[in-house]
This record gives C-alpha cells, sequence and structure tokens, in this order.
C-alpha cells in the first residue's frame, strides 16, 4: 500500500505562521506610516478556508503569489512550527512500524521557493521519510498516481479524489465540516486506521 502524507495543515501549522508573516510585513511595518493609496492590509480571522485571499488582504493575485513564494517562502514554510509537538516523533515511529510493507511518502502542494523552504522545515524538524512529491494544481493527476491513501487537511482533496483512493481527513479549522469515513485528530491516530486497512 502506498501512503501519502501531506505537509500542509497535517505536519506543518503553515496558517498560523502565514498569520504571523502577513501581520509583521504587511500590517506591522506599516503602522504610523501614512499609506500613498488608499488600500489596506488586514486580515479576517479565522481562516476557516484555505480559500487564503478571503483571509489575507492583497492588492491582487500577483502580489499575493509573491508574497508567499517570492519574498517570504522561507519565513512561512521553511520556519512554520509542526501542527503538534510530538508530530515527527509520531511520524517517525508510524515509518519504522509501517515502512516495511507499506510505501511511504511525503506529498504537498507547492509552487516556487516554497519547494526548497518545504525542504528544509522536513529536515528542521527530522523527518525520516525518503520519498517527498510536490506537486501543483497543473500536476496533481502525478501525485494521486503516487498513493493508495491520503492523509490530507485539504478540503479539496478531501471532496475531489479520485474514487480508487482512500482519505483520511486531519481534522482543522478549516476542514470541520466536510465529512470524512476515516478521520484523525493527531498522527498518532494514525497508527491503528493503517492497521484496519491492512487488516
Amino acid at each position: 500500500m502506498k501512503i501519502g502524507i501531506e505537509i500542509n495543515g497535517v505536519l506543518r501549522d503553515t496558517i498560523n505562521k502565514l498569520e504571523q508573516v502577513y501581520k509583521k510585513y504587511q500590517i506591522d511595518k506599516l503602522d504610523g506610516f501614512e499609506s500613498t493609496d488608499s488600500f489596506i492590509y488586514e486580515m479576517n480571522l479565522p481562516v476557516t478556508s484555505l480559500n487564503l485571499r478571503n483571509h489575507f488582504k492583497f492588492k491582487d493575485d500577483e502580489e499575493f503569489y509573491s508574497f508567499l513564494f517570492e519574498e517570504f517562502p522561507m519565513e512561512i514554510f521553511g520556519h512554520a512550527v509542526s501542527t503538534e509537538t510530538m508530530s515527527f516523533n509520531d511520524l517517525n515511529n508510524f515509518y519504522f512500524e509501517f515502512r516495511n510493507n507499506n510505501e511511504i511518502l511525503i506529498v504537498s502542494d507547492e509552487m516556487g521557493k516554497s519547494k526548497p523552504a518545504s525542504l528544509f522545515f522536513l529536515s528542521k524538524f527530522g523527518c525520516l521519510i525518503e520519498k517527498v512529491k510536490f506537486y501543483s494544481h497543473s500536476t496533481i493527476k502525478s501525485m494521486w498516481d503516487e498513493v493508495d491513501v491520503l492523509v490530507t487537511a485539504n478540503p479539496e482533496l478531501i471532496i475531489n479524489h479520485p474514487q480508487d483512493k482512500t482519505i483520511i481527513k486531519f481534522n482543522t479549522d478549516y476542514n470541520t465540516k466536510i465529512e470524512c469515513k476515516h478521520v484523525i485528530n493527531s498522527i498518532k491516530e494514525l497508527n491503528n486506521i493503517i492497521k484496519n486497512f491492512i487488516c
């Protein structure tokens, strides 16, 4: 069995770090300065969806993508914290228990400089899984070809997955209303669910 574990929302608290970086560079840095235009940077919290433009105000898509993937990818994707204190200890234990009879890989929807930043993130926390698969909207089929089971927090992947793939939802604030047969609240819970698939 090929088991994919997604970085964003499952292993990495990307949203919380994005909030911190946006506040520091888009709000606090302008505090006390008169704006040359009428545009106001602001956050709409809490983040209840992955349509981030609804929660973080930018002048346009180009500025949004530049902020995430050109200006601050290391701060956002590389220096984010793990979703749980023991995420990577539990992940490595899971890997040791299931690696002999299963293929385990990390998957992540990344663009541009968020790819090396994400590799830094995995290295920083001591991830022992050898295979990492980056994908984008245009290459998502190649990701689905690599997995039988996907552990994800992404609402779009939970809802729109191929019928022959199994989804395990990792609970977050932005996916609580989405129904899924298999749900976990921590990486530690993954062991029992995978054992049930194998049995």
